[in-house]
């Protein structure tokens, strides 16, 4: 899949945001939201896992020739979250984008198997169109590369956006937490963040000397009850 749009966003962490085109995306990446993304590579519940299994196999087909049809999404819908969620995430020179990752099917299945999640996402999706509407004259998906920006500048920073643009706000925030999720979960998203865990290392001699030295601890007495380093004797 490739991406329609190379203009990463970022989060509302900043005091003075620069604008889309002034931040790369490994800036960006660095401000989103990070806890959805954490809880779910280190603690994945079933339903997540059973998602991803799903988006993985989604990929393969679409590999193979045969387009995703989601379940949730109309055509148009689904067009716009493609474009949105490469806004966040594009692809660069490290990676794929969130449309490579696999996050609009993610999306899809997750507004399929949470209910209660889908009048957010269909109300902010028309929200865009009708912003897009009234100040272009076409939907967002039809819109400029610099007109979608404008939009989104708009409500990328909740401490600058104006009262109107609230709902606006509230959409891209959560629409933004889950691309993240989306894309930090996916294959393409554990190699970005260069995530070392779950790797069995045979050849770890323990902490290096000078750490224990510095914390005051040593490997002559181990605690085998409280599984910790004892102090040295004195």
């Amino acid at each position: 899949m490739s991406n329609e749009n190379e203009n990463p966003m970022n989060d509302d962490a900043v005091s003075s945001p620069p604008t889309a085109k002034e931040i790369s995306r490994r800036d960006a990446v660095q401000l989103l939201a990070s806890i959805p993304v954490a809880a779910f590579l280190k603690w994945p519940t079933a339903e997540q896992s059973r998602i991803r299994e799903l988006v993985d196999d989604a990929l393969r087909s679409a590999a193979e020739g045969t387009a995703f049809a989601p379940k949730f999404f109309t055509p148009a819908e689904y067009r716009t979250v493609r474009i949105l969620s490469d806004m966040i995430i594009p692809k660069d020179e490290r990676s794929g984008s969130a449309t490579d990752a696999g996050v609009p099917e993610f999306m899809d299945f997750t507004m399929t198997d949470r209910p209660n999640s889908q009048k957010w996402m269909r109300d902010g999706l028309a929200w865009l169109d009708a912003q897009s509407n009234s100040r272009f004259s076409k939907p967002f998906a039809d819109a400029s590369q610099s007109q979608r920006e404008a939009i989104l500048n708009d409500i990328a920073w909740p401490a600058r956006a104006p009262a109107a643009m609230a709902d606006g706000v509230g959409f891209f925030n959560r629409f933004r937490d889950l691309t993240s999720t989306g894309f930090w979960s996916s294959e393409i998203g554990v190699k970005d963040l260069k995530y070392m865990g779950n790797v069995f290392n045979p050849n770890w001699d323990g902490c290096p000397p000078a750490a224990l030295r510095k914390l005051g601890v040593n490997y002559s007495k181990f605690d085998r009850t409280k599984l910790r380093l004892t102090p040295p004797q004195t």
